[in-house]
């Protein structure tokens, strides 16, 4: 995996693994809820299902976020396979997570959409092997209410422990071997939206 993007890496874009059917996105947990989650392919009744969950399409950013799966409470990586059908909705039924104008309107009609909207949308510096930021941007998306329900019960195909993963290509980028880091990465592509589909996200 390259440092640093190609001339025509968009800002925004989405990039993820999927297949025809499913996206890839990734979450870290205690192994408390991780290891039950992979182990059952469904999340355990301590979920907490009211809460916003977070789901990340890009293996390196969730590496970003957890310190590769060694700070507390997020000691278990875990990759959930879901629909692109739902996938798809909550991006459809999605909030940008802060106030643009030119989408929102007045500071009062944002917190309204913000409010109302189950799914809500933070683009944060994609990053690279060494977790530096890049310049182009990766999707973080928020779950809640209704999304999350659907999430959980409705939208998940597979969910893999992938801390070991992790710790692999953890290791092998502090033994100086970045290029057999970059192949044990899971293959991100731009994942296909219709034109238009990203406006409301400021993208």
């Amino acid at each position: 995996m390259p440092e640093q993007p190609t001339a025509t890496e968009p800002k925004f874009r989405i990039r993820a693994a999927h297949t025809p059917t499913t996206i890839t996105v990734y979450q870290a947990y205690r192994p408390g809820i991780g290891v039950p989650a992979a182990r059952a392919g469904r999340f355990p009744s301590s979920w907490k299902r009211e809460r916003m969950t977070w789901i990340k399409p890009s293996f390196l950013w969730m590496m970003y976020r957890c310190g590769w799966g060694t700070k507390e409470g997020q000691e278990t990586v875990l990759a959930v396979d879901i629909t692109r059908t739902g996938f798809e909705w909550a991006i459809e039924n999605a909030c940008l997570s802060h106030h643009v104008p030119e989408l929102h309107g007045t500071p009062a009609d944002f917190k309204r959409a913000l409010r109302e909207a189950p799914a809500r949308v933070q683009w944060d510096p994609e990053r690279d092997l060494r977790l530096n930021p890049l310049p182009h941007r990766s999707l973080q998306l928020g779950l809640a209410g209704e999304a999350a329900a659907r999430y959980a019960d409705e939208w998940i195909v597979d969910i893999r422990d992938v801390t070991p993963l992790a710790r692999e290509i953890h290791g092998a980028v502090r033994a100086g071997r970045p290029t057999e880091a970059a192949t044990l990465l899971p293959e991100e592509r731009p994942y296909p939206v219709g034109e238009g589909a990203l406006a409301h996200l400021g993208a």
